[in-house]
């Protein structure tokens, strides 16, 4: 092989790769967004337009005074280690599901129709690092159940049980 031909070789090798790279990082994108979460489990797969709250201000005021929230939509709680958490629904207007994830983004327990205004703790029941929380009803609707998972680009992909790399 030529010097040429061999230059030529490698320069398709690197547009193949810098394409292939490309792609995957689309389909990433399309997969995961800020904005997005998916759940899946033996029930089937769910999608949530969600709010992220990611810093001490924002959580803890979560949902607090909001008289709605449309269905198909939520609040995803991210803690950066994880830990034994509780949640309450203090100034809290509308009925919650209250899911808590683990550091690979699997349930580990769910509070279902969390009661308005309630300051009973809902404790996550084991460690947890993330916290999804939709419209009162909606998880029991859906099948949601401990085991089930979530994908999400905050969710640390190496431990992810669900990446957002397309073919996980």
């Amino acid at each position: 092989m030529t010097l040429k031909q061999r230059l030529l070789t490698l320069t398709k090798a690197a547009l193949f790769f810098c394409f292939s790279t490309s792609a995957f990082a689309q389909d990433a994108i399309e997969t995961c967004r800020k904005d997005t979460v998916h759940l899946r489990g033996d029930w089937g797969e769910a999608r949530f337009t969600v709010e992220v709250v990611d810093n001490a201000a924002s959580r803890a005021k979560g949902l607090m005074g909001r008289a709605s929230m449309p269905y198909g939509s939520g609040m995803l709680f991210i803690y950066h280690r994880t830990d034994d958490l509780a949640f309450w629904m203090k100034n809290t207007l509308i009925p919650l599901d209250i899911i808590f994830f683990d550091e690979s983004g699997t349930v580990v327990n769910i509070h279902h129709s969390a009661r308005p205004l309630d300051l009973t703790p809902l404790p996550s029941e084991g460690p947890s690092r993330y916290v999804l929380e939709i419209n009162g009803g909606l998880a029991k609707a859906l099948g949601l159940a401990k085991g089930s998972e979530i994908r999400h680009p905050a969710v640390l992909q190496h431990t992810a049980a669900w990446g957002c790399r397309k073919n996980d």
